[in-house]
This record gives C-alpha cells, sequence and structure tokens, in this order.
C-alpha cells in the first residue's frame, strides 16, 4: 500500500518508511516539507538522495483541487470548493481573525465527511444525505491549501464544515494531530476544536483519549422531544446518555463543556428551553454559544432583538453560566453554518450595513 505524506504523524511515517531506510529525524524532515512547505523534501546536507528516492518510489504528495474560491464582500469569508480522492466535491472555509492590530490570521473551518448523513432539520448539508468519509491527507490539505492562499497565518482549526466529525473518528483525530505536530502545521492543540452533535461514544472514546484538543457539542435544545425533531441522533443517543458522556468529559478534562445553540425563532429560545438546560447541565461548567440559524430557504428564522434578549435574559437567571453570541459569516457566499452544500456559488450581493449580523 502506498505511504501518503499528508496522512501520517511523524511517527507513523518513520515506521512506515523504515524499510526505505528513514529514521525518525529524517521522517519530521519529510513531514515539514510535505505538510508546512507542501512539497517532497529536496536532497541536502546529510540526506542521502538513495533514500529519498526510495521515498518517492513508495510514497505519494497528492493534492486537493480547488474547483471554486468565492470571497464574501461583506465580512471578508471565503469559501473553497475542493475535489480529492473521489468525484463529489467538499468545502472548506477561511474565517479572518483580523481585528487585533499587529496579529492578523485566519482559522480554518474543515470538512470531515462529504454530505452527512445526521439530517439535522436546519442544515443544508445534511440534506445531502451521506456521501463518503475524507481521508486525514483530505483534511489536512484543506488547511494546507487555504494556507497557501492567505496573505497571514492559520493559527487555528474548527472541524466544523460538512460531516459529522466522530463518525469518522480515527481519521479525523490524525488529521488534528498532524496539524498539531511542531513539523507539521503547527498549530497549537488548544486552537484546534472538533465539533459533535452528540455522538456519544466518541465524545466517551475522546475523553478515553484525554486529547487535548477543544471539544464542542451542538444541544440547540434542552427538551428531548424537541431537539429529536431538530437534530435526529437525539433518537440514538438521548439527551439524558449525551449529559452523562458530558459529565465524564468534564470530570477527565477539569475543562469547561462548550454547548453550541443553533436559535430558530419560536422554536428554542423560550423560557422552557432556559430552565430545561440549568437542570439539563447542574454540576456541570458550561460555556453556551448562541449561532442564528441559517436557512435561505426561510423556513427557519434567527430570533429577533427582542426574542434574542428574552432569551439571553432567561439564561441569565435561570443558567447562570457564560454565555456568549457566536457570529456565523459568509451567509452571503453560502459559507456560514449549516450551509455548505459541495456546489459552486456566485457570491450574493453584499448586506447593507444595518442588516449585517453583530458580531
Amino acid at each position: 500500500m502506498r505511504v501518503i505524506l499528508k496522512d501520517q504523524t511523524a511517527d507513523e511515517l518513520a515506521a512506515r518508511l523504515a524499510g526505505t531506510g528513514v529514521k525518525p529525524a529524517l521522517a519530521r524532515r519529510l513531514q515539514a516539507a510535505a505538510v508546512a512547505r507542501d512539497r517532497w523534501l529536496e536532497p541536502g546536507p546529510g540526506i542521502s538522495d538513495r533514500v529519498l528516492a526510495e521515498v518517492r518510489r513508495v510514497a505519494d504528495l497528492p493534492r486537493l483541487t480547488v474547483l471554486d474560491r468565492v470571497e464574501s464582500p461583506v465580512d471578508g469569508f471565503v469559501r473553497y470548493l475542493l475535489r480529492g480522492a473521489g468525484p463529489d466535491p467538499f468545502e472548506a472555509v477561511r474565517i479572518p481573525l483580523l481585528h487585533r492590530p499587529g496579529e492578523p490570521k485566519y482559522v480554518a473551518c474543515v470538512s470531515s465527511q462529504v454530505g452527512c448523513g445526521m439530517g439535522c432539520a436546519f442544515c443544508r448539508t445534511g440534506r445531502l444525505g451521506f456521501r463518503r468519509q475524507l481521508a486525514t491527507w483530505e483534511m489536512v490539505d484543506q488547511v494546507v491549501r487555504i494556507a497557501a492562499d492567505s496573505p497571514h497565518p492559520v493559527r487555528g482549526v474548527v472541524f466544523m464544515g460538512m460531516g459529522e466529525p466522530f463518525l469518522n473518528y480515527e481519521s479525523v483525530i490524525r488529521a488534528a494531530r498532524v496539524l498539531a505536530e511542531p513539523c507539521g502545521m503547527a498549530i497549537a492543540a488548544k486552537a484546534i476544536t472538533i465539533s459533535t452533535v452528540g455522538v456519544v461514544p466518541g465524545i466517551r472514546r475522546f475523553t478515553a483519549e484525554g486529547h487535548s484538543f477543544r471539544l464542542v457539542v451542538s444541544l440547540t435544545s434542552a427538551v428531548p422531544e424537541r431537539r429529536r425533531v431538530l437534530l435526529p441522533v437525539e433518537g440514538t443517543w438521548p439527551t439524558s446518555e449525551l449529559i452523562a458522556a458530558l459529565r465524564e468529559y468534564q470530570a477527565a478534562s477539569r475543562q469547561r463543556v462548550t454547548l453550541a445553540w443553533t436559535m430558530i425563532a419560536g422554536v428554542n429560545t423560550g423560557v422552557d428551553e432556559a430552565r430545561q438546560l440549568a437542570t439539563l447541565v447542574r454540576g456541570i461548567p458550561v460555556k453556551l454559544d448562541l449561532i442564528d440559524v441559517n436557512d435561505p430557504a426561510g423556513r427557519f428564522r434567527p430570533p429577533g432583538p427582542a426574542e434574542l434578549a428574552a432569551f439571553r435574559d432567561a439564561l441569565r437567571s435561570e443558567l447562570g453560566q457564560p454565555v456568549a453570541r457566536r457570529y456565523s459569516g459568509g451567509a452571503d457566499i453560502g459559507a456560514a453554518c449549516g450551509l455548505l452544500a459541495g456546489a459552486a456559488r456566485a457570491p450574493a450581493s453584499p448586506a447593507a450595513p444595518e442588516d449585517r449580523p453583530p458580531c
């Protein structure tokens, strides 16, 4: 079987290429060339031409094809349409973090699957259904392609694109490890976030393995009957099991659990939700990220200012834990949360300043 350089950690490369004469130090240099610089390692002092020739004989350095690139004139988000080892395209997003003078940077939002089988009611990706798993190299190369296209460094990665990361667990974790290695992309583990809609076995495995990557769990409703309509995963791993797994994760990691809440007007922004959420997470330090729903079809709408203010007041009263409003950018180019659908799309007309969602 061919060795794919972007598909392995440095230790795995050393083991796989040991028969060619590659030692651990050379494996790290091979990975640095392949991942950090997107090229084959060149001959040089202390590098055997014979060994490098043997590596090229047994290894591959594939690259994703960029089919389309669209930048938002509203907020600078960039959506990439990519093709890898299979025929179906998938997407990644470049998120600009340019507000700190002297420290401009980007976060790469990457896909872990083509399509998604979770069927969340408000998600365009879920309507595609599951197509295939992405390989580790295809996830790593999304970051490599974004970095190559960027005037500022990529300092963070979020596995929040197409797909459910914990249903492609091993490849996602390996990709995160490659991206975090000093000879990979050297992205701090705490700056790599893996999001799940609530795949309980994946959360428990993540806990048992003690990873330093950040975990975000999409909850969206604390009322099981309502959550099941919005997130069908509730029928497989009920809220009660999910919260038990999160208690275990928090106890092991000592980290505040981040819960994502996609806000839908008239559905999950009432006092009953705040009260039930407070009951569910009692004793668990959490942070709640509020995200406006994105639905161009108009079936679901985000709450207006009055409804949002009332919900935040209810959360402040009932939950009493940190609540943050997370900006979901790139909506005008189909790059916002829930809009990735693996298709070429031109940017919409820029929104007027008063119509832009608040950061």
